[in-house]
């Protein structure tokens, strides 16, 4: 399954321009500096001229907007976090470098964490590829690869990884059967590699749209619903008692037309079709039988 935003625009992370936040750092203190050192000294005395006032109003006024423009635009990047920037709703580019940034305080600056997730999905009742209302759930690891599409392709992009890790779990949960005792097909319980890969596949399919990508799915729970766990446990056990019966049987046949292979070849003794039924018949009963035999010797004749 190929998820597609039709009809919307797909967003692309590209690098932000900003500025380094250490060197507006010196110009805030400079201003600061500026502004209690060398205002103080340019009052104007009681009879100045107006022109004088009216230039140490407007260097005063002009001060503190700088100080406020300086001070609003800074912002601090932690290792594994990037900060989206935006102009008046319009993207300009993600930050990823790390350490104390500064940008224009008229643009928007959204941080988005660049760091591993893990969630541990809860139990959802599904039913498998036979019909079989099974309990299963997951663990997720997954992590914002582009925080352009995260941020605006979809509306909150956790809310929409929580939801998809669940119609992906139900989906590859229900194409496989939960238990095959003759192993001619993938099945949840005996497959767990294909089935985790599967899985796997399906979330980053889904979940790409949004600029995320899962590093590691995996099953954590399976089991029968409870209505039907006990019946299920009963086929189960019928299940594996035939299958063992005929692996029992099959190697008997094997043992039989080898023991009768070399009688013959060895000339250790003949037998005619009779004897030789019955000899089957006899090991038949011994190698395939549940209770340990108790032979009777025969210290007469042969036949």
């Amino acid at each position: 399954m190929t998820m597609e935003l039709k009809g919307m625009k797909t967003s692309r992370e590209v690098p932000a321009s900003s500025y380094n936040g250490y060197i507006m750092l010196i110009v805030l203190v400079a201003l600061l500096a500026f502004a209690a050192i060398a205002l103080p000294g340019m009052v104007p005395a009681s009879g100045a001229a107006k022109a004088a006032k009216l230039m140490f109003v407007g260097t005063l006024v002009l001060t503190i907007i700088g100080l406020c423009i300086v001070a609003a635009g800074f912002f601090m990047i932690q290792p594994n976090q990037a900060a989206v920037i935006t102009l008046f709703g319009e993207y300009k580019g993600s930050e990823r470098t790390e350490g104390l940034r500064w940008v224009w305080p008229w643009m928007g600056r959204s941080k988005v964490s660049a760091r591993a997730h893990n969630i541990h999905s809860e139990r959802v009742k599904i039913n498998d590829l036979r019909g079989n209302p099974i309990e299963i759930a997951c663990n997720v690891v997954w992590r914002v690869q582009d925080t352009a599409q995260a941020s605006f392709d979809v509306d909150d992009y956790k809310e929409f990884v929580e939801i998809q890790i669940e119609a992906g779990l139900r989906t590859v949960g229900s194409r496989h059967p939960y238990d095959d005792f003759e192993n001619e097909e993938v099945t949840l319980r005996g497959s767990g590699d294909v089935v985790n890969r599967e899985l796997l596949e399906e979330l980053n399919d889904r979940l790409k749209v949004a600029g995320i990508v899962v590093d590691e799915a995996g099953l954590t729970h399976l089991a029968y619903a409870p209505e039907i766990a006990s019946a299920m446990l009963k086929r189960q056990q019928a299940d594996a008692i035939i299958a063992a019966r005929a692996k029992i049987v099959l190697g008997a046949v094997g043992m039989v037309e080898d023991a009768l292979t070399k009688l013959s070849a060895d000339g250790i003794v003949d037998m005619d079709d009779e004897r030789r039924a019955a000899m089957v018949s006899n090991l038949m009963v011994v190698l395939c039988g549940e209770r340990e035999a108790h032979p009777v010797v025969n210290a007469g004749s042969l036949y």
